[in-house]
């Protein structure tokens, strides 16, 4: 069997709480460290909820850095949940079309690498599942 390699960033977008859940599982199941697996919306509430169901974390000022996690409290809704994934290593394209994607109710999914970025740095190898409603059709992108 192939090593599973957690030193890459991946993100996956889904629509269900139980589809979070296997996600999580798998993530754990792959070996990330259960504290660098991360559940978004655009819901605050929404967030912590499927975060306290299904085992995953919230996105906090250890992983965003405390820069940015002051900067968020300036921002708008959006610009911070972008704030966030960008500290994560998300790119600034795809950090902006995942904020849309939460806009139409999908959840985000991160299992994280481990390393803070900040400003317009961002991770070149970070793995995007996008939802589709045909699961595993879709081959996952760099």
């Amino acid at each position: 069997m192939a090593a599973i390699d957690t030193e890459v960033t991946k993100v996956h977008t889904v629509m269900t709480v139980e589809e979070v859940r296997e996600l999580v599982q798998k993530f754990k199941q792959d070996g990330y460290p259960e504290d660098r697996i991360f559940v978004l919306t655009h819901d605050d509430k929404r967030t912590k909820r499927i975060a306290d169901r299904t085992d995953a974390e919230e996105i906090g000022v250890w992983e965003e850095g405390l820069g940015t996690a002051i900067a968020n409290i300036f921002r708008s809704h959006g610009d911070e949940l972008r704030a966030k994934m960008r500290s994560l290593g998300i790119g600034k394209s795809e950090a902006e079309q995942l904020e849309k994607e939460m806009d139409q109710d999908k959840i985000v999914v991160i299992g994280w690498r481990g390393i803070e970025y900040v400003d317009d740095d961002y991770d070149r190898d970070v793995y995007f599942h996008p939802y589709s409603m045909y699961n595993g059709t879709m081959p996952p992108y760099r």
